[in-house]
């Protein structure tokens, strides 16, 4: 795969210097290069391109959220997502597909219909729909009263959509590349050298490179690479586990997700079922799946598709989720004055992509910060300003 030019040395200094080449680290550079003109970039990323949390997510978009920041946040992100192969000129593999969130209680029911006002009143298209229209919508769903939790209605947002994950990487890198941004893997970042406030230089496996900005954007490393610098952010890293079954013939289109049962599934092109549920509970940066959770994962979905009783499991993997205390991102500028944080996405990160690419640039590139990402500042939690997105996961409550 050749999305991006050779490895070169590393320049003694950059204008920008991104730490992170996933889809966030190289969205950022892309919209520097493009939007702003800024082109002495370099991406440092100590693996390969968008193999980290980028690489282990489920590819899902939404934004049907609960507060006004979070739902004007990431409606943007999906309005970018919809044109964003014909931006790139790479097919990220776009499909509008619906999200079906599952009521199993009349506390549901309550929750649903005061999220769908508060998203419609918004301009997102959610509406509380009963058991026959969610029959409708996903006809192989298991209705009967004869199960753990039986389903009463459900939360309906038709601006659900999938894409492919890796894609969205790929085209960002090589959008970047084309705007003369360097991008080198297997490069480490150790610390930094800072002085009067400021970091003036990254230090990497590969040498001391000088810069004037610095741009963290690592997901399930934020806190400790963020300490490299002498931040602190109000973060813990706990994984997050998935899996795939076999391909079948089609038969599911939405995104379907159950946060009483901890589960959400959907079928991909390829015709996999992707099963997810929530964090571990307990932090851990160690990428490891484990048996209980698979157990976990198959008897919810089996509880709401049963034919996925005599489907075989492909592939387990996990990713590092970094959560906040009120489960929304760190976006903005932090205690070291040329240090800009992309931090905190928990379970939401790859759908945020292309705003987050966006506004983190113009940040850079003019010193001030849009508007869409100001409530998102790491200032909130001394000011006591917390955006609270616990109840929006797609499978926690």
């Amino acid at each position: 795969m050749h999305f991006t030019p050779r490895a070169t040395d590393l320049r003694k200094r950059y204008d920008v210097v991104i730490v992170g080449g996933g889809g966030h680290g190289l969205g950022i550079a892309y919209y520097l290069a493009k939007d702003h003109a800024i082109r002495s970039v370099a991406v440092l990323e100590r693996g390969y391109l968008g193999g980290g949390n980028t690489a282990r997510n489920t590819a899902v978009i939404r934004s049907n959220y609960l507060t006004e920041e979070g739902i004007r946040f990431y409606s943007e992100s999906v309005r970018l997502f919809k044109y964003l192969s014909n931006e790139l000129g790479f097919n990220v593999l776009f499909e509008p597909r619906g999200q079906m969130t599952l009521a199993h209680t009349e506390g549901d029911l309550h929750n649903f219909r005061w999220r769908a006002e508060v998203n419609r009143h918004l301009g997102v298209r959610s509406e509380l729909v009963g058991r026959e229209d969610v029959r409708r919508y996903v006809p192989h769903l298991n209705l009967s009263e004869d199960v753990r939790f039986p389903i009463l209605g459900g939360l309906w947002h038709a601006d659900g959509a999938t894409a492919r994950h890796d894609a969205v990487a790929w085209g960002y890198a090589r959008g970047a590349c084309s705007h003369g941004v360097e991008v080198h893997q297997h490069t480490e970042v150790l610390g930094f050298d800072l002085a009067n406030g400021r970091a003036v230089a990254v230090l990497t496996n590969r040498g001391r490179v000088e810069c004037n900005d610095v741009v963290q954007a690592v997901a399930g490393w934020s806190s400790v690479v963020a300490r490299k610098a002498g931040i602190r952010l109000p973060i813990h890293s706990y994984p997050l586990q998935a899996m795939v079954t076999q391909p079948y013939k089609p038969v599911l289109d939405p995104h379907v997700s159950s946060p009483r049962l901890h589960v959400y599934v959907h079928q991909t092109s390829r015709g996999e079922f992707v099963i997810g549920g929530g964090s571990d509970p307990y932090p851990l940066y160690k990428t490891r799946v484990t048996l209980e959770q698979r157990e976990l994962l198959s008897a919810a979905a089996i509880e709401l598709f049963p034919f996925l009783g005599q489907a075989r499991v492909l592939r387990q993997w996990a990713g590092t989720t970094d959560m906040t205390p009120d489960y929304s991102p760190i976006m903005g500028v932090s205690p070291v004055k040329n240090y800009y944080l992309d931090a905190g996405w928990g379970t939401w990160g790859f759908k945020a992509t292309p705003v987050c690419g966006k506004t983190i640039a113009a940040l850079v590139a003019t010193g001030t910060t849009p508007d869409l990402i100001k409530p998102f500042a790491l200032e909130r939690f001394y000011r006591h300003k917390q955006i609270n997105e616990a109840g929006a996961t797609a499978a926690g409550l």
